[in-house]
């Protein structure tokens, strides 16, 4: 039996509507992923903005106080050690020729890596691609300089997306409780508390991740100097940033700063910082990243792999540094709605078999 034409034109504009939708948010994913990065940031500076609040009275005064604290460390951090990382990648970029050589040299002293060498002249393109890196830093200074748009385009959608967000963080708060309200009485008590979890996850996930990168880079820029160890600035800020990714980051960042010891003082170096960077990992594993998690929420880790590899195909790195928080917030949703189903008040079940038809008060035989 064919389906009614009403039936069919219906199916039809539902389709055409979802085709649409779609589409749309294609064309808007660059504001739509602004909104969602704003809306993150909000969340994860709550904590901060309830705290200053007690003191100010004033949430917006709060809000700003916070933003502004926000934006000035990382200006303050780049000022203070900017111009020692471009100096000193500078200096490693000509120096680059010189680690070569004496590479070239220990390998020529190793019967092994000599045989190597005989076979596949490492050393020969090692040196030619060296001795180009200088040549080509005026190449690439030249292309740099033709990025400025690109640039412009990036300053302005970071000022975007903060003055959504210090929007989203004066006033998120009542338009989440207005559209709560909204919801039948029963759900609301527990639709506050989804959201006050989703907050302190993401905001305490957000806070112990920056402490953890920051005590990474800290301790290795203390164990480069003391290793006497070249570049310990640039490494340092390398290594926090990496840490800053689940699970890959850091043995990332250890084995960039591991190549570097290589050509500065192989083996001592390179072997006491693979020994430090082992230990390190462990201790952050075991005690650093635990607490970080107890703030925010357990996460198997699988799921950690499966959203920071979603996250980074969607959104690149900065995909991959909000996956895990993502991926907590969805997991709290999740499971509050799974109780609510769970816990809904059943509507009132049918009349008994057999009692249809008998007067009131009257008793079934046994």
């Amino acid at each position: 039996m064919a389906a009614p034409p009403r039936i069919i034109v219906r199916n039809l504009l539902i389709v055409a509507g979802v085709a649409l939708a779609v589409y749309l948010i294609y064309l808007l994913r660059r504001p739509i992923t602004w909104v969602v990065i704003a809306a993150f940031i909000a969340v994860a500076v709550s904590g901060p903005v309830h705290f200053v609040e007690r003191y100010v009275r004033r949430r917006s005064l709060a809000v700003l106080l916070v933003y502004v604290v926000l934006v000035a460390v990382p200006i303050g951090i780049v000022t203070l050690i900017g111009g020692t990382i471009v100096r000193q990648a500078t200096e490693l970029v000509a120096d680059l020729p010189n680690y070569v050589r004496e590479a070239s040299e220990f390998i020529r002293q190793n019967k092994t890596l000599n045989g190597l060498e005989q076979d596949y002249d490492i050393t020969g393109k090692l040196q030619e691609q060296a001795a180009s890196l200088p040549g080509r830093v005026g190449d690439a200074a030249g292309t740099l300089s033709g990025l400025g748009l690109a640039v412009v385009n990036s300053i302005f959608a970071l000022v975007t997306i903060l003055i959504l967000s210090v929007f989203l963080g004066n006033s998120g708060r009542r338009w989440l409780d207005a559209a709560i309200r909204l919801r039948p009485t029963e759900q609301q008590g527990r639709l506050k508390r989804t959201a006050d979890r989703v907050g302190q996850a993401v905001g305490g996930y957000v806070a112990g991740a920056l402490a953890q990168a920051t005590l990474a880079g800290f301790t290795t820029y203390v164990v480069l100097l003391i290793l006497g160890v070249p570049f310990a600035a640039p490494l340092a800020v390398l290594v926090a940033l990496f840490d800053l990714i689940p699970l890959v980051g850091a043995t990332i960042g250890a084995a960039a700063v591991g190549i570097v010891t290589f050509f500065a003082n192989f083996p001592v170096a390179t072997i006491v910082w693979a020994i430090w960077s082992i230990l390190y990992q462990q201790v952050e594993n075991t005690v650093i990243q635990p607490q970080i998690q107890k703030r925010a929420v357990q996460l198997n880790p699988f799921l950690v792999i499966v959203a920071v590899l979603f996250g980074s195909t969607l959104f690149g790195v900065l995909g991959a540094l909000l996956a895990v928080p993502f991926a907590a917030a969805i997991q709290i949703v999740v499971r509050e709605y799974l109780e609510l189903r769970r816990y809904a008040p059943q509507p009132p079940t049918a009349v008994a078999a057999g009692s249809e038809g008998k007067p009131p008060g009257a008793v079934t035989a046994p």
